[in-house]
């Protein structure tokens, strides 16, 4: 089989879910960000220019990107905010303890299509898996840019996800 074959494969294939159906996806984070979010600093995380829509429940398993480059842990998605930057930034604005400042204004300014997730129940893994460990497990991995979605049957995550949510007691 091709590699083109198999992505095509993977692509239909099912999308990873948790014990409770929830869509696992993997999602890029700055390091100082992704550490707000486990030391329950953030309570959202915000996107611009998004590609798809992720639904309340949604289980984001974290990679850290910058000088640390390593998946660490994963929050559930409560509340979406979806709209222009503008409507999510005054949304997400009436929440006393959104943990955000002006430098998430500054990223999400002048997108035409923004997202705040709120995030719930973070978890940091009791290991975390570097690139270069999964680099040597998947030759050629990248992380995503921003996030996508996981599939059943993709390395990253029957490999690596899926053994880090088991360490972690999470299924």
């Amino acid at each position: 089989m091709t590699v083109l074959a198999r992505q095509r494969k993977l692509q239909q294939a099912e999308p990873a879910i948790t014990a409770a159906g929830a869509e696992i996806y993997l999602i890029s984070i700055r390091p100082v960000y992704a550490y707000q979010i486990f030391r329950e600093k953030k309570k959202f995380e915000l996107r611009r220019n998004i590609a798809g829509r992720i639904p309340e429940g949604a289980v984001m398993v974290v990679y850290a990107s910058g000088n640390v480059r390593a998946i660490i842990g994963e929050f559930t998605v409560g509340r979406v905010i979806e709209g222009t930057a503008e409507e999510v930034w005054r949304k997400v604005m009436q929440h006393d303890d959104a943990g955000v400042g002006g430098d998430a204004w500054h990223y999400i300014k002048g997108a035409s299509k923004a997202m705040a997730l709120e995030v719930r129940n973070p978890v940091l893994y009791p290991r975390r898996v570097v690139l270069e460990e999964i680099r040597r497990i998947i030759p050629g991995w990248n992380p995503p840019l921003s996030y996508k979605l996981l599939r059943e049957g993709e390395p990253v995550y029957e490999l690596i996800v899926r053994r880090l949510r088991r360490l972690a007691g999470l299924e």
